[in-house]
């Protein structure tokens, strides 16, 4: 369902004529932060080729790593479903997580009490102030849905996120289901 204005807990779906943009090109970004100081959020369809425990060699296990934007990209955030497991959590919405003590994290994972389902990993985020987010919303670059997975957002294929949302965006979008990410190969 498309919405008009974003906010915490909403999807950004980029739009088909994101072109060139290795971020945002065919990205699903939740919102996971949306206040006057701006808004923050993570890619979710942009899977890395490096696992957890090759940038964390305490890290015993080998969960997956998406690319949450181009924002502060040296540095690891997670979205999880276990608060009762992991203290300093902040809800986003609809049972999703931001954020938590990353020491317990680390052992969780290790005693293998978390499993990917339950947690996804980003390196960078993506960020924006309300005015250029607003301008970029202005510009057609960006549609909001709402979340429809609610928590099942964390264990989602997210190699078909983007098409699936422009399947269900209807209209002109579904011409985008089986185009080439660089109309050039067309």
């Amino acid at each position: 369902m498309k919405i008009v204005a974003p906010d915490r807990g909403h999807l950004l779906v980029s739009e088909p004529s994101v072109i060139g943009d290795y971020s945002f090109s065919r990205s699903v970004v939740l919102i996971t932060d949306y206040n006057e100081a701006g808004v923050v959020g993570f890619i979710l369809n942009k899977p890395l080729d490096c696992t957890l425990d090759q940038l964390l060699p305490e890290v015993s296990v080998n969960f997956e790593v998406f690319q949450g934007g181009p924002v502060d990209t040296d540095n690891l955030y997670f979205l999880h479903n276990v608060p009762e497991l992991i203290p300093d959590s902040h809800l986003i919405k609809d049972d999703i997580y931001w954020g938590g003590d990353f020491n317990v994290v680390i052992d969780l994972i290790n005693k293998n009490l978390i499993e990917p389902s339950n947690i996804k990993f980003f390196l960078g985020y993506s960020g924006w102030e309300l005015e250029q987010l607003d301008n970029e919303l202005n510009a057609n670059s960006w549609v909001v849905v709402e979340n429809t997975d609610k928590k099942k957002l964390l264990t989602k294929n997210m190699l078909a996120f983007w098409k699936e949302k422009m399947k269900t965006l209807g209209g002109n979008y579904q011409l985008w289901l089986n185009a080439p990410e660089n109309p050039n190969y067309n």
